[in-house]
Parts: structure tokens; sequence; C-alpha cells
């Protein structure tokens, strides 16, 4: 793929995003790809990550992504993004809390055939934990 066409790409994906698409979502994704992450672990295969979309929406139905700098380097993609959403389902074994949070974060790709092949996830998860209720914290001070 050219920058161009990754750029165009990743512009689609942050619509399905903002749709909150997760046959959409998971179209981006090859057939036999993986993505790592912190909230589902390690999945291979688009039935699995779109499986793990449609828990996202469900348990965070307002989920949404704002998308940043976008780096691209051959096939390689790294996109910093935020995300906020409320706790609204059962999550972790924590009934809906109602909680809001915020987290932010990079995403790293390699894309080939015009599909993400990997996508590995990174961001402050014990943050997310702390922010919906699952974790309790004291400050440092």
């Amino acid at each position: 793929m050219t920058r161009d066409e990754i750029v165009e790409f990743f512009d689609r994906r942050n619509q399905a995003w903002k749709s909150r698409d997760v046959g959409a979502l998971a179209r981006t994704h090859g057939e036999n790809g993986t993505v790592r992450s912190p909230m589902f672990g390690e999945l291979t295969g688009r039935e699995a990550i779109a499986a793990s979309y449609a828990s996202l929406f469900r348990t965070f139905p307002d989920w949404t992504f704002v998308a940043e700098s976008l780096l691209i380097d051959g096939d390689q993609s790294a996109q910093s993004f935020q995300a906020t959403a409320t706790h609204s389902a059962d999550f972790m074994g924590l009934p809906a809390s109602g909680r809001k949070f915020r987290i932010e974060g990079v995403r790293l790709h390699t894309m080939k055939d015009g599909l993400i092949q990997n996508e590995q996830r990174i961001y402050d998860f014990t943050g997310l934990l702390i922010q919906v209720g699952v974790l309790k914290s004291k400050p440092a001070v």
C-alpha cells in the first residue's frame, strides 16, 4: 500500500469507529489477522476480532475513539488515540458502575494486502480499571 492508500484506509476506519460499526471495523483486519490488547488479550482471526469489538460496544455503548496522529513507515503504522466511555454493562465481573473513563494510547499496525494483519494496542489498562472502579488506588502523597 502507498502512504496515501494507508491514510485513506485509516480515514475510513475512523468513520467505522465513529459509527461503532462492528462489521466494518472487523473487515479492516486480515482474515487470519491478530490483535494484542490489554483488555482482550491475544486474538487471532477476524471472527474473534469482531467479537471483541461487539463486546467493547456492549460494555461501553458510548465508546468514543478519537484518532490522533498517524505515523507511517512502509507497511508499519502507529496511531495515537484517545478514548472515552461509560461503564454500562458487566466488565471483568463488575456490574455496570455508570463511571466514565478516559484513556490515551497508541495502536501499532502491520499492513498486508490492504488490511491490518497485526495490531498491538498500548494504553494504561490499570488506569482504566481504577477509573471504572475495578481497582482501588490511593494518591502517592
